[in-house]
């Protein structure tokens, strides 16, 4: 993690290393979907050579581009920007799913990849209740921990909630539109996507 990441936690902030870690070996090209004001897409920059950002919100756009990092920042909507298809070794996501057509969005992010790229996704999710109560009290547990000992940073972005697809959903629609996907439900009311689409 960072530096500047170090002096800044939430949720969203917590799981960024699922991404980093997801990059593959000679990624040249990434894009940062919902990059808000950038700090995912940052250091996504100390590991790949060639990284976008997109995010509708002008204002976090502004705030992005006041960093000298060499970040290519594009205020627009990622459903419709006309990015090249098969055009990025990794896509990456995190928290922004949530803010559109969950299934239109995966099948973008998976269009955009080349084969043999990754998408990387940290999302956000409705819990279903009874079922996640136990789950959603232990990740208020163990949140309320995180926040005493590294304190909460509010990140400037709009938000929305609740989010309109549930858990059980979202891991529907990731085995349907990415076969093969990993699928996984975080403590922190998170989960998170991984797939790695396949050689021509």
């Amino acid at each position: 993690m960072t530096v500047e990441n170090g002096k800044r936690w939430n949720h969203n902030i917590h799981y960024h290393p699922r991404i980093l870690g997801a990059v593959p070996d000679g990624a040249r090209h990434a894009l940062d979907v919902g990059c808000g004001e950038g700090m995912l897409t940052r250091e996504l920059r100390q590991a790949v050579p060639h990284v976008t950002g997109i995010d509708l919100d002008a204002l976090s756009i502004d705030q992005a581009r006041e960093y000298p990092d060499e970040v290519e920042y594009v205020l627009g909507d990622f459903l419709t920007h006309p990015f090249e298809p098969a055009s990025f070794d990794l896509v990456a996501s995190v928290a922004t799913l949530h803010h559109m057509d969950a299934a239109a969005g995966l099948a973008r992010m998976r269009d955009l990849l080349r084969p043999g790229g990754v998408l990387a996704i940290v999302g956000l999710a409705r819990s279903a209740m009874p079922n996640d109560l136990p789950h959603d009290l232990a990740g208020v547990v163990v949140g309320t921990v995180h926040r005493a000992v590294k304190g909460h940073w509010e990140h400037p972005s709009p938000t929305v909630w609740p989010p309109p697809v549930t858990y059980p959903q979202m891991r529907g629609l990731a085995a349907e539109i990415l076969p093969g996907s990993e699928y996984r439900r975080h403590l922190l009311f998170r989960y998170s996507i991984t797939w790695r689409k396949p050689q021509d």
